[in-house]
Formats: structure tokens, sequence, C-alpha cells
């Protein structure tokens, strides 16, 4: 395993799909409530000093965000400091110039915090949804984050392909005010997704659902010598996990594994997992897992092992998890901010 050095300062985000909780009678949510209490917990994000918020999109009953860029601009409207973004856009099945021009509006009306995390998703529910062939999968995403990568320099494309119509020195408006529009690409353990972020020279997020950080240290590692062998300047690498904090660990992962128990298995059930039991939980839960669930003090020690192994700039943590209550998400984001980002910091100073 190569040793990374870390970038200090380390910052801080938060990520949510919008999952559908339930109500006090046990009862789940209208998707627009959820949407709303989405909005209170990215306002809470910003006032405990949070450097990012990021929203998934997703078609699909069990989670409330399809249209990021609008929810962020509702969130944009009643923050200050935070920097808003997807986690992730689905590309494939959209068309790159619109989603630059949205996520340009975003960055314009929240004067310059907008970011976005192009991927090709979890779910592939947008392909009949929007009239994509899934047999085009690769050809889609490869050809569409090649043309977004041309826009984001803010200069006329020029540009070709077999997915869209050509463009030939198209200005597309409104530009980027100052700079370029930040963009990441999201990663879920594809050597050839890694190296697609470096030819483009986007950096990079490392979306660790399962098992240790340590196997993803040879795709950080890929991602910088094709960087360097490029000779490119080195772009910053960020991590996306699951987690919850509580006052102690015995509370949070109580709290938290009736509701990754239900997602993990309903998603499972999907694509042919077996489910998920407690012993499951217990070792993602764990030092070597890829939950970042326990008292503060448990999860800053975690997240400060991960940015060591990994060399990370940033590390988004996926408050959200299935049907936990906007009440326990607020506390873990709160505990999160105030307690194990500082904390996370002193250790890495250590």
């Amino acid at each position: 395993m190569t040793a990374q050095a870390t970038t200090d300062p380390i910052t801080f985000g938060l990520d949510t799909f919008g999952d559908v909780t339930l109500d006090g009678a046990g009862q789940p949510l209208s998707h627009a409530q959820v949407l709303r209490h989405v909005v209170d917990e990215a306002v809470l994000a910003d006032q405990v000093g949070l450097a990012c918020f990021g929203v998934g999109e997703h078609h699909r009953a069990d989670f409330a965000i399809s249209a990021p860029e609008v929810l962020l601009a509702a969130i944009a409207s009643r923050t200050d400091q935070i920097h808003l973004g997807s986690a992730v856009t689905v590309l494939s099945t959209d068309d790159p110039i619109r989603v630059f021009q949205r996520f340009s509006t975003l960055n314009a009306v929240s004067y310059g915090r907008a970011e976005v995390i192009l991927g090709r998703g979890s779910f592939t529910e947008s392909f009949p949804l929007f009239g994509f062939d899934l047999n085009h999968y690769h050809v889609l995403f490869e050809e569409k984050l090649d043309l977004f990568a041309a826009l984001v320099t803010n200069e006329p494309v020029t540009w070709s392909g077999r997915t869209r119509p050509p463009l030939e020195a198209q200005q597309v408006f409104p530009p980027i005010e100052q700079g370029r529009l930040t963009t990441w690409v999201g990663v879920g353990g594809s050597p050839e997704s890694v190296l697609r972020a470096a030819r483009h020279d986007l950096p990079l997020t490392l979306a660790i659902i399962g098992g240790p950080a340590s196997r993803f240290v040879p795709f950080a590692d890929l991602y910088r010598r094709a960087q360097a062998e490029l000779g490119r300047s080195e772009k910053p690498i960020a991590v996306h996990s699951p987690g919850h904090v509580a006052a102690t660990d015995d509370e949070a992962r109580e709290q938290l594994w009736p509701h990754y128990r239900d997602i993990m298995t309903r998603i499972g059930s999907e694509r042919g997992w077996p489910p998920v039991t407690r012993a499951h939980f217990d070792r993602e839960a764990g030092p070597d897992g890829a939950l970042y669930v326990g008292a503060p003090e448990t999860v800053a020690q975690k997240i400060a092992a991960t940015v060591r192994t990994l060399g990370l700039s940033r590390f988004d943590l996926k408050y959200s998890n299935g049907r936990l209550p906007h009440e326990a998400c607020l506390r873990s984001i709160e505990l999160y901010g105030t307690v194990v980002a500082p904390r996370v910091r002193a250790l890495l100073r250590g």
C-alpha cells in the first residue's frame, strides 16, 4: 500500500439522496416534505461551518431528489458560505450543455458556490425514463463527459461524436463569471473511470460504500500516476461514504441499523444480493468498514485514517440513510460539523 501525503486543510462535506423518511406515526413522508427537510438540513450544514453540501439525482420512489439544481438554488437562497453540488449528476441520460447551463446559473445566483460531480449513477432508472438505450451505457457517458470537459473551459466549443449533433465554435451561456465550474468525476471502483477523470484533468471522487478504504489505494495511486504522466498538476481526491454520528457508539449504531438494513436489503433484492445481516453491519461500522458511524471521536478517528490512507483533500459523509428520521439527521449534521470536523483536523496535525 502506498502512503500518501495528506492535504491541509481537509474540507468536509455532506451528501444526501433525499431518502424518504417516516413521520411520527411511522408512515412515509411525502416527497415534498422530504425536499423541505433537505433544505433545512443544508441550512444547518452551512451554520455549523461545513464546506460542501451535495444532493444526488435519482428517479425512484425511495429518493425525493430528481432535480438537483432546482433544490440547490433553493438552498442557495438560504445559505451564505457552503458550496452546493450534485452527488451525482447522471450525465449519461442528460444533455451536457443543459447541465452546464443549469449549474452555471446556480453558480451565478450563489456567487460562485456551485460545483458538480458527474457520474453514471448507481441505478439505471433514468435510461428508460428519458429514452436512452442501456446498450449505449458506456459510450453515452464517455462522449458526454468529453463534451462537458470542453464546456468548463468557458471557451467556444467545437466537438463531434455519435450521441448528439456536432458543435462548431459554439459559445454556451451563461458562462462562469470567474474561473471555471468546479467539476468532479464520481467513481465507484473502475480503473477505466479513474483514468477517464485523469485524462480530462478533473478531480476525483471515490464512492466507498463497502469494505475498507485501503482497497481504493490502487485507484488513488493510478489517478496520481496518470496525472503525472500527462504532465498535469495534482488534482484533489475526495471520498463519499455513508455514516451517522450520535452521542455514543451504541446510540449511533442502534439508530442507524434498522434503516441501513431495510434500504440495503431492498436494493439488494433488486440486484440479487442476500439480505443484510447485523454481522455485516457491524463489520462495516468497524475500523475497516465503509460505515462512518458512532460517537464523534470514533467517526473522527476513522475519517482521519481514511484521509491518511488515500491522501484526501475532502471527505463527504452521506448522512441520510434510508428512513433514518430527519431529527436524527439534524443531530448527526450538528455533531459532524462542530465536533468531528475539528477533531479530524487536530488528528491530522498531530
